[in-house]
């Protein structure tokens, strides 16, 4: 299956390529600013659009995974490595193709996301919120499921970009296919495997993001090479809300390895 990277966005910049993988109801755009903070910083970054791998077909996480590290293992390197870095639902996404055997990434950076739900209730009941979504996603108001969407206690209630979130309406046909391939109640639990990721690996959590926090604190102690940055006076969206602060975390994270 051919998946156009015409959305992709690149900026080069220093010894290592960053691939940004953006959250729910995101796109590659989210990362424009952060990338900008990033080249500042000699670090040079891939932001990845998510929906291309949904155009078709359906892709399961696992799917997901092995399609994206064929992708990037098979590019010539612009530079002396390639960072793997996922914000929420990327996160997750992150995390299965830093499971994989022989993936080609040499550094992980993790923000703001979940290893996955343990009680079989939960994932099953997650699944049926995420089915509901999907369908005021495919065929409700747009704006209204925008609106709705941002409102949860967990986003902050404010559309990063209204402008940008209101293009993606052309999009909604794979959004909607992601509440149900990508839904954390379609992931089975990591919590078991995180010991197998052995690069190193950066994990993010806003200060003020509780949830996350306690789910940071837990996946950091299970990651042999994993270190904890909690971000001050920031809730779930740290890129955003902590966006130079990130900056400067990540590209001193990601210097050490070069």
């Amino acid at each position: 299956m051919h998946q156009s990277k015409i959305a992709d966005e690149r900026r080069e910049a220093g010894s290592i390529e960053c691939w940004c993988l953006h959250g729910a109801v995101g796109m590659a755009a989210d990362f424009r600013s952060f990338a900008k903070q990033l080249a500042l910083r000699k670090t040079g970054t891939r932001a990845v659009d998510l929906w291309r791998f949904l155009e078709c077909q359906s892709m399961p996480l696992a799917s997901f995974a092995q399609s994206l590290n064929a992708e990037a293992a098979g590019e010539v390197s612009r530079g002396h490595g390639k960072a793997l870095l996922g914000y929420s639902m990327g996160g997750r996404l992150a995390l299965h193709a830093l499971l994989e055997l022989g993936h080609p990434w040499n550094a992980g950076v993790i923000i703001s996301a979940h290893p996955g739900l343990e009680p079989a209730a939960e994932r099953q009941a997650r699944r049926a919120s995420d089915t509901t979504w999907a369908t005021r996603a495919l065929t409700g108001n747009w704006q209204e499921f925008l609106t709705a969407w941002n409102a949860q206690p967990l986003l902050g209630g404010a559309m990063r970009d209204p402008q940008a979130s209101s293009s993606l309406v052309m999009r909604r046909r794979e959004i909607a296919r992601s509440y149900v391939d990508w839904s954390l109640g379609a992931q089975e639990p990591l919590w078991d495997r995180l010991a197998e990721i052995t690069i190193p690996v950066l994990w993010v959590v806003g200060e003020n993001d509780a949830k996350f926090l306690d789910l940071a604190h837990k996946a950091v102690s299970q990651i042999p090479k994993a270190t904890l940055a909690i971000a001050p006076h920031a809730g779930h969206r740290v890129p955003w809300e902590a966006e130079e602060w990130l900056a400067e975390e990540v590209s001193r994270f990601l210097s050490l390895g070069r």
